[in-house]
């Protein structure tokens, strides 16, 4: 039996999904864990250790905050701030 796709991408997989499916199945993700079980929650060092690593897989002049100096005021004034304090 031929196959009906009109492109030659694999039917199989998560990109293959429709977005409804995808985003059923990123939202059970989202769900299972707690946010007080999360691992940055639990541990602040390895969370700041992440940022940092994730901070220089971009050149300087790539970052958002070389580009806009607003912006990284306002990220600065919210600081330490969270919705749950």
């Amino acid at each position: 039996m031929p196959r009906t796709q009109t492109h030659d991408t694999s039917r199989r997989g998560f990109a293959s999904m429709d977005e409804e499916k995808q985003r059923e199945i990123a939202r059970k993700g989202g769900e299972s864990v707690p946010a007080e079980e999360r691992s940055f929650s639990k541990d602040r060092e390895l969370a700041a250790t992440a940022g940092r690593k994730g901070g220089k897989s971009v050149p300087a002049e790539e970052r958002s905050f070389s580009k806009d100096k607003e912006l990284a005021s306002e990220a600065g004034r919210k600081g330490g701030s969270t919705k749950h304090s």
